[in-house]
């Protein structure tokens, strides 16, 4: 069984957009992009977003695994000019590949890399093909995410205009040495005014990603992270636990001896430190590694994801999901203008999943989500491990009673291997 990218690590678990370097296995998908028959029934019923994958970045942070490139590494055939003419050639091909079905798109994300390399007038253009293709659903939530230096209060305006309605800014720390580490560009009070900046410029949803556990972080440098994001004024924060990625910057310089690795205790406190000072600030947790102020504030593409909706994910690299078929792309932005050019779809391979496998997926991110699990739908051979979740205090009792498997703050701690006792 292959659970999506990156759900075995906390740091990805939350953060199902990210696109990984390394492509997986599977079966060839055919050059029409063409699905297979029982991935288009019931196309429309469930709620269909779009991700868009922007793989450009100004330098490689050192932790950072996910397919991206910076200009060097780019190389011929593939462009920052000529992006959004490719990836709106995907959006035509989605709308030919998926149909007549009535598909209004509930949610758009454009994450990298940095999306807000490329002019905020390209960002809009591709919105407005997804529109124009399949209709954006009133109230549709349209988020990028962003690095604070890359955006300032024009390009932000802009961006509002264009149809963005939410901003995910990777603040990551606020503390220098910490930054460096991890090697991110920015200053550390600029996240917080990138948050202003987007907010006067109607902005009504802003996210900051977190990352806590990093070589060299204290007790008290994950306080002021967690207190300068605060203040900032954003009304949803996401916190991942660091994992190192094999072939990352990051960990040679580890494997060398001069970083300490990252440890799972260390991380655990770091987590009750960030439950408890966003909880007193008024966010409240919804996915193990999501906070938000309201519901209204909760990121509804990871929703999506979370809950078993469809997913069209344009870009190099890029994985989608429709009906319980899912494909990634050609990883290389150069292989994938390519295949678009010749009017194939860019789609490397594919896979249909088994029930089996769509149940488990289904039980690893419901989870996760305060809205629980049924426990109706738990294997009766993993009923054992939900006892014993129970008696050691990782299931929420009353919820236990109204029938969900529901994770408490301990719970949240251990979740990965509580998945794990229940898919037996």
């Amino acid at each position: 069984m292959r659970f999506p990218p990156g759900l075995e690590h906390s740091w990805e678990a939350g953060k199902l957009e990210g696109v990984p370097s390394t492509l997986p296995d599977g079966d060839p998908a055919p050059t029409s992009g063409e699905l297979p028959a029982g991935a288009l029934r019931g196309l429309g019923e469930r709620p269909f977003g779009f991700y868009v994958h922007v793989p450009f970045c100004v330098t490689r942070c050192g932790y950072c695994d996910f397919n991206t490139y910076t200009a060097a590494e780019l190389g011929p055939g593939a462009s920052h000019r000529d992006y959004a003419d490719t990836v709106v050639e995907e959006v035509r091909l989605a709308r030919r590949v998926l149909g007549e079905s009535d598909l209004p798109v509930e949610t758009v994300f454009f994450g990298g890399g940095t999306p807000t390399l490329l002019p905020p007038e390209d960002l809009a253009r591709i919105l407005a093909a997804i529109d124009s293709e399949f209709g954006l659903r009133p109230g549709a939530e349209v988020t990028t995410e962003a690095n604070p230096e890359s955006v300032d209060p024009s390009y932000l305006e802009k961006l509002r205009h264009g149809g963005f309605n939410r901003v995910s800014f990777g603040m990551q720390s606020a503390r220098e040495h910490v930054l460096r580490v991890l090697d991110r560009r920015h200053t550390p009070g600029r996240a917080a005014a990138a948050v202003r900046e987007a907010r006067q410029a109607g902005f009504e949803h802003v996210n900051l990603d977190l990352i806590y556990s990093t070589p060299g972080e204290t007790d008290d440098d994950w306080r002021a992270s967690l207190a300068a994001a605060i203040e900032a004024g954003p009304d949803h924060v996401s916190a991942y636990s660091l994992i190192v990625e094999d072939g990352t910057r990051l960990a040679a310089r580890i494997r060398r001896g001069e970083l300490p690795m990252p440890d799972d205790d260390v991380a655990a406190d770091r987590y009750l430190i960030a439950d408890e000072m966003l909880a007193e600030a008024g966010f409240r947790w919804y996915e193990v590694s999501n906070w938000a102020v309201s519901d209204e504030a909760r990121c509804r593409h990871n929703l999506l994801y979370w809950t078993g909706g469809d997913w069209w994910a344009a870009g190099p690299g890029a994985h989608s999901h429709v009906g319980g078929t899912r494909w990634w792309n050609v990883k290389h932005p150069a292989a994938y203008a390519q295949r678009l050019a010749a009017g194939a779809s860019p789609a490397h391979a594919r896979e249909v999943l088994a029930q089996d496998d769509r149940d488990a997926e289904r039980l690893m991110l419901e989870l996760r989500l305060d809205s629980g699990y049924p426990l109706a739908d738990v294997a009766p051979d993993a009923r054992t491990a939900v006892a014993g979740a129970l008696a050691r205090g990782l299931l929420e009792p009353e919820a236990f009673k109204r029938g969900l498997l529901v994770l408490t703050l301990q719970g949240r701690l251990l979740a990965d291997a509580l998945i794990r006792d229940l898919l037996v």
